[in-house]
């Protein structure tokens, strides 16, 4: 990978971080912020699963800092931005496993460990395991529709693979 590529890359990367801690407030409840999983499948289609898990931790930490929210910030992103990208490689660029994969990561991974988290180190009571479950599956159902539908255009029009090119990422997610 050329220099270039790679300056492309961190330049894309840090787009998504501020567009990331820019649109969380939109649509955001506690336990569901839907525009982080828009940012996380992105990111992970057209960066790869390192880089989105990299992007949704950088995210969660500028939210948690700068906007006072709690470690869910954290554990309902990493965890479904990291198996996006693992999914979205293994189907060969199938986006609705990208989707899956944020689901599967967020929805049901993230939430379940949101509840240790929340209920030991936040010292939140009155929680329960599958406390955080319906409403990151909620988020993430929301979040990864709008993510579906633009990669999915984007796809269409030939955008995306132009895109990952540029990145240097191919349609299967190899780095060139």
């Amino acid at each position: 990978m050329n220099s270039h590529t790679k300056l492309l890359r961190m330049v894309f990367m840090g787009m998504m971080i501020a567009l990331g801690v820019v649109i969380s407030p939109i649509l955001r409840v506690e336990g569901m912020c839907p525009m982080a999983h828009l940012i996380n499948i992105t990111c992970a289609v057209m960066l790869g699963p390192l880089e989105a898990f990299i992007c949704a931790f950088l995210i969660g930490i500028i939210r948690m800092a700068l906007m006072g929210i709690p470690p869910l910030a954290l554990t309902g992103a990493i965890f479904g931005a990291a198996l996006s990208g693992i999914l979205y490689r293994a189907s060969k660029g199938k986006i609705a496993f990208a989707c899956l994969g944020e689901i599967i990561g967020t929805g049901i991974i993230g939430a379940i460990v949101s509840y240790p988290v929340m209920a030991l180190l936040w010292g939140r009571s009155g929680l329960t395991w599958m406390f955080y479950v319906p409403s990151f599956i909620a988020g993430t159902l929301i979040g990864g529709s709008i993510a579906f539908i633009l990669l999915t255009v984007l796809q269409k029009n030939g955008a995306l693979k132009n895109i990952q090119q540029k990145l240097g990422v191919n349609i299967h997610g190899r780095l060139k």
